[in-house]
């Protein structure tokens, strides 16, 4: 059981509490906050005639539109029904967790007056692994989220479709199974459900994560190319990685460098003086993409703790303030800039890919014996360099643009939930292009022995061929791929 205590959660505690897998309580305090919130809202309305956004309005350019009294539900409702206009590909289940859970965390600490009933059915859905259906297309990133999160909203009151172990089923017939009452949503409920960042933070908040695994391995994988092409150690050296004072290029040096010190090929005399820089440059490319990941971990995790929905309610201020805090600029920004960073990644994985095969350094042309009569790895570089180049058109950033929206009143956007869908993807290309780098890698080894590399890449080379052999001639290689890459995404 974790229990929600507005404490600043860090990304390192949020991946705990979704691996564990673990239920969600509120502590009794943060309840009493929610409940507080709700109240103060609710005297505010009763007193006052006064117009308050989305509360007694309506909604965007009719901001200025009153709606009486004994509306204010239905108002609520009918903003969750029509802006669930979501398209494209439904949403993966482990970005919908992510989405309930970073949901719950943003209405808890008090500033959206919500009714802490509608807060605890979004536990249960949580606790229950029921996941709302919810598709990619549909948000601006700026009023929040609003087509993904109405869709993730609708199930509260038995609308749209829910995922329970795999299977869809009507969300009516999910409070039907599980005995629930489908919500009443009371004032600002909508809006305090439907604006928010929490699908671009989900997004985030995943491939930041995977990010961190991501550069990892590429680095371990790029350590394995490193004595597969028989390239030197001396760009790896303390001194000359230090002076250039980059923190990540630093630190990268230092890992490749371990990760190879016991490595007979590595340390053995060359011919050669120097390394295509796919090799060389592995301190300075990786080490940049560490950077950015620290960089952008930063924000995502400001984000990740903090209230995004509008208006927001400060009790003791005796304040309802309408502002732009779901406005998604902040994460729209490091999305695009995380996305290209790992492109990155990817596309100086497939240049050692390219050298690798290129049947230089005691290497046999496209890593197979016989080239000519057999084609071996000629065409895992093209799919390589077709993937890179998918990722190189996804890293145009999405955070440019923008389109006017709410007939004028909404007239600048993030667009960054599109630049959340196009990072996923990126994210997924660069496990393929691992798995192909590592494929190679491996390959280029087998022409090195009797000298073997180092403690760590040999236990990974013998933990590999239990699993993809050795290419002595031509064979199906789509299936040696494919298990290539799962092997790669669960190598520690």
């Amino acid at each position: 059981m974790y229990t929600i205590t507005n404490e600043h959660i860090s990304l390192e505690q949020l991946e705990e509490i979704l691996e564990k897998d673990v239920h969600l309580q509120i502590a009794p305090d943060v309840a009493d906050t929610i409940k507080e919130c709700r109240l103060f809202l609710d005297k505010k309305v009763g007193d006052s005639e006064n117009l308050i956004y989305g509360i007694n309005t309506g909604f965007g350019s009719l901001c200025n539109t009153a709606i009486s009294k004994e509306d204010l539900g239905k108002l609520q409702r009918n903003l969750v029904l029509s802006h669930a206009c979501g398209m494209g590909e439904e949403v993966p289940s482990e970005i919908v967790k992510r989405m309930l859970l970073l949901k719950i965390i943003g209405l808890s600490h008090g500033n959206s007056g919500i009714q802490l009933k509608t807060v605890q059915r979004l536990i249960f859905f949580y606790n229950h692994k029921i996941y709302p259906i919810i598709f990619t297309q549909g948000s601006l990133g700026a009023s929040g989220d609003l087509a993904p999160l109405a869709h993730l909203s609708l199930p509260l009151f038995g609308k749209g479709k829910v995922r329970i172990k795999g299977k869809k089923l009507s969300s009516k017939k999910m409070l039907e199974q599980f005995k629930l009452e489908p919500m009443q949503l009371q004032s600002k409920e909508g809006l305090a459900l439907l604006n928010g960042t929490q699908f671009m933070c989900a997004y985030a908040t995943y491939c930041v994560e995977h990010a961190k695994n991501l550069l990892k391995k590429f680095t371990t994988v790029a350590a394995a190319s490193i004595d597969g092409y028989d390239a030197r150690m001396n760009p790896f050296t303390h001194s000359v990685n230090s002076i250039r004072k980059q923190i990540g290029q630093i630190n990268i040096a230092k890992v490749v460098s371990e990760l190879l010190v016991d490595s007979e090929i590595a340390y053995q005399e060359k011919n050669h003086v120097q390394d295509p820089y796919s090799f060389r440059c592995i301190p300075q490319v990786h080490g940049a993409t560490a950077d950015t990941i620290n960089h952008c971990s930063d924000i995502i995790e400001r984000e990740v703790n903090a209230v995004t929905d509008n208006p927001t309610i400060f009790v003791e201020e005796d304040l309802v303030i309408s502002a732009g805090n779901f406005h998604g600029q902040p994460l729209a920004l490091v999305l695009d800039f995380l996305a290209i960073a790992l492109a990155e990644l990817g596309s100086i994985s497939e240049r050692r890919i390219f050298k690798l095969i290129s049947g230089t350094r005691n290497l046999p042309a496209f890593l197979v014996a016989n080239p000519g009569l057999n084609s071996g790895f000629m065409i895992p570089q093209y799919t390589c360099a077709s993937i890179v180049s998918q990722n190189k058109q996804l890293c145009t950033p999405a955070s440019i643009d923008t389109i006017d929206s709410s007939n004028g009143q909404e007239d600048h956007v993030s667009m960054g939930a599109n630049a959340a869908t196009k990072l996923y993807k990126v994210v997924e290309n660069c496990y393929t292009i691992l798995g192909i780098e590592l494929l190679n890698a491996m390959q280029a080894l087998e022409f090195r022995l009797p000298l073997k590399s180092s403690t760590i890449i040999e236990k990974i080379r013998t933990e590999y061929r239990k699993e993809i052999p050795f290419v002595i001639e031509d064979r199906y290689l789509h299936k040696l791929m494919k298990r290539s890459v799962k092997f790669a995404r669960k190598m520690k």
